[in-house]
């Protein structure tokens, strides 16, 4: 596990960047932090890293945002805050996303944690004073 401190939101860049290059192969990331905690924050940072223009938004209400990257590949982005069931899940085709081998970017995974692969890139996002600790856990 490894960890990251972001003092600043102009941290959020290099450390963005390094999470990306840390995951190496892996695409699917499962962000978890207490509301507030800065896991849309940390999501926009990343896609700016991976050449998504104007960055993105919080897709809260429709569950999930897909956005282009700057190769042209899908990358999307998920907020399983409003579920209700696994039954929404399976409705938006949740398998054609997590295993399209596109960057996939989870806020609130613990609603579906169970169909979550095994190799998904963990990031926990703590709130200590004034800064965040980010741990990254990379499955091998």
């Amino acid at each position: 596990m490894t960890k990251y401190i972001a003092r600043s939101l102009e941290d959020l860049a290099s450390i963005s960047d390094k999470l990306i290059m840390e995951a190496g192969e892996h695409r699917l990331f499962a962000f978890y932090g207490e509301m507030g905690a800065g896991k849309t924050t940390l999501i926009n940072s990343i896609l700016e890293v991976l050449g998504v223009k104007g960055g993105g938004s919080s897709p809260t209400f429709s569950i999930v945002n897909e956005y282009e990257g700057r190769s042209g590949e899908s990358i999307y982005h998920f907020d399983f805050y409003r579920i209700d069931n696994l039954e929404d899940v399976y409705d938006i085709g949740y398998e054609d996303y997590f295993f399209s081998a596109n960057y996939c970017f989870i806020e609130w995974p613990e609603r579906v944690e169970e169909l979550l692969p095994l190799d998904t890139v963990k990031v926990q996002i703590r709130v200590e004073g004034e800064h965040r600790e980010i741990l990254l856990d990379v499955a091998n």
